[in-house]
């Protein structure tokens, strides 16, 4: 089949009531700016923590926006995000060695596109709230597809590739699958560890909404790779293998991630696992220094690696919890 249609719907195209609502929130989210470089955080209880303001958890998340956006946009459009939208402060770099899938399956291919424009709107959306004085620029970005690249040293650490091989995210839909899955659970649990960071009201109605358009889409993924692994089962263990290595990364003690594979219920019904959560029904989260010691890939104290080849912009760029 051919290629897919490259062009990436705009944010300001998927209705004016999500247009509306952006505004509310930029206004607001700005208004509370002003004041916010004087707020001292909460720290959560699990682990101590080094941010100094809400400002600097906006902008570690800026710095995961950064990377998912560009993955998203080139993927679908073959493009990474415009020069406008990844200026500020820190230094500058790109994002190399992506490139656009080819989609045959067009509904797979507009739910990509729905996240690559959800990805833009949410780095716009952090820019103009923080503004340009606060903003940090995108940092360098590793999305290339060589055996030395990020993917495929992620890849490499769930024992789904040896040592001299690639992971190629574009090659296919199912590798581009796996790929998205390996960022966006991340995101999801990255969102989750700074709400008990956030106390400005302003900040916490938008950071929560951002974190329910990311569970969303990694909902939709998860489901995606649920359904084609029921017929490619190497998809399935492809989760778990991907799973494991974020466990092993994140260094928590206790086993917070899932790949979607089902488990059977008292009646020996298959149950998918569409939504990764703890015996509660709460979904898990990390700590700043937890999502970067994935994607930097070590679990160890680092401040670059990884997807972050010369580290995130920021305050917060080590692993270090104290």
């Amino acid at each position: 089949m051919s290629q897919t249609e490259t062009l990436i719907e705009t944010p300001e195209a998927r209705g004016p009531q999500r247009a509306d609502r952006r505004a509310f929130f930029a206004t607001a989210f700005g208004a509370a700016a002003v004041g916010a470089g004087a707020l001292a955080l909460t720290t959560q209880p699990a682990a101590a923590q080094t941010v100094a303001t809400e400002l600097d958890v906006l902008n570690f998340i800026l710095n995961v926006e950064y990377l998912q956006a560009n993955f998203f946009s080139v993927a679908t459009g073959g493009a990474v995000l415009a020069a406008d939208d990844i200026s500020g402060s820190g230094t500058a770099g790109v994002a190399t060695g992506a490139r656009a899938v080819s989609f045959g399956d067009a509904a797979l291919a507009s739910i990509a596109k729905e996240m690559a424009a959800d990805g833009l709107a949410h780095v716009r959306f952090l820019r103009s709230s923080l503004t340009t004085s606060y903003a940090v620029a995108q940092p360098a970005i590793d999305l290339g597809s060589a055996a030395a690249n990020a993917f495929s040293g992620l890849a490499r650490a769930a024992a789904m590739i040896g040592n001299a091989q690639s992971f190629d995210p574009y090659a296919s839909e199912d590798n581009f699958l796996l790929a998205a899955f390996m960022l966006k659970d991340v995101s999801v649990t990255a969102y989750g560890g700074i709400m008990g960071l956030i106390t400005t009201s302003a900040y916490v109605e938008a950071v929560g909404g951002m974190m329910a358009v990311e569970a969303h889409h990694a909902a939709a993924l998860r489901a995606l790779l649920y359904r084609r692994g029921l017929s490619t089962p190497s998809l399935i263990d492809a989760t778990e293998a991907i799973s494991g290595a974020r466990d092993t990364l994140d260094g928590a003690t206790t086993d917070l991630d899932q790949g979607v594979r089902p488990t059977a219920s008292a009646s020996g019904d298959a149950i998918a696992n569409v939504a990764p959560l703890n015996a509660n029904g709460l979904a898990i989260s990390r700590t700043p220094q937890q999502v970067l010691n994935i994607l930097y890939l070590n679990s160890g104290t680092a401040t670059s690696g990884g997807f972050f080849t010369a580290g995130v912009n920021g305050t917060i760029k080590s692993t270090a919890t104290s």
